[in-house]
């Protein structure tokens, strides 16, 4: 039986707790061992979890020990992957049983997929990418690695999302548009024309911001 430890104890990581333990198979299959957060009194006050096992960076990884990552900054969850991946770990994806992902999608490791998200054909989602609920994916859409997209985000058809790219809820870009690595699209923007790496959008149309 694999024993899985996610990295962070805080909201996101409980949600997908949650997820775990619903999942079909879980407890044939799985088991959470327990989280890892440098914060050792994340889970005060809060029943029904596992036992925080401490911080990343001092975790001796055992046999049977799979990993996800549950951190919602994409600079962050690099971090932390990355020790883990140099200490030999190995990382699974949290997907939802309520998804609807075709069968011709590509999914990266350690990627997050939340209920009632559509993955249309072809579409190719990075290695610990999180894809939170309700969004949908156009045909042969692209997101890079370490993307963070956010609740009812709709990516259309051959659009294309760059690596560590933030774009928070109720945001829509349009077909065949680009979003450059390290930007973020605000929330309840669209996205009309390219933008540009490093960049900060935000608007009905997306305009640069500068922050």
């Amino acid at each position: 039986m694999k024993q899985i430890i996610i990295i962070g104890a805080r909201g996101f990581g409980r949600e997908c707790y949650e997820l775990f333990k619903n999942k079909k198979g879980y407890k044939w299959h799985f088991k959470v061992k327990g989280f890892l957060d440098d914060k050792a009194d994340a889970l005060s006050g809060m029943e029904g979890y596992p036992p925080i096992l401490g911080p990343v960076e001092t975790y001796q990884i055992q046999k049977n020990d799979v990993f996800f990552c549950a951190l919602g900054d994409p600079i962050q969850r690099k971090k932390y992957t990355e020790i883990i991946l140099r200490n030999g770990g190995e990382f699974i994806s949290c997907i939802s049983d309520y998804a609807l992902i075709n069968f011709t999608a590509k999914l990266g490791k350690g990627v997050f997929v939340g209920a009632h998200s559509i993955i249309s054909a072809n579409v190719i989602v990075g290695d610990f990418s999180v894809i939170h609920p309700f969004c949908n994916f156009g045909h042969d859409a692209k997101v890079g690695k370490y993307g963070e997209i956010e609740s009812y985000t709709a990516l259309g058809g051959y659009s294309e999302i760059g690596e560590y790219v933030t774009i928070h809820p109720h945001s829509t870009v349009l077909p065949r548009i680009r979003v450059g690595d390290y930007s973020t699209v605000g929330s309840g923007s669209v996205v009309l024309k390219d933008v540009k790496e490093r960049t900060t959008v935000f608007g009905v149309p997306a305009k640069v911001l500068d922050i």
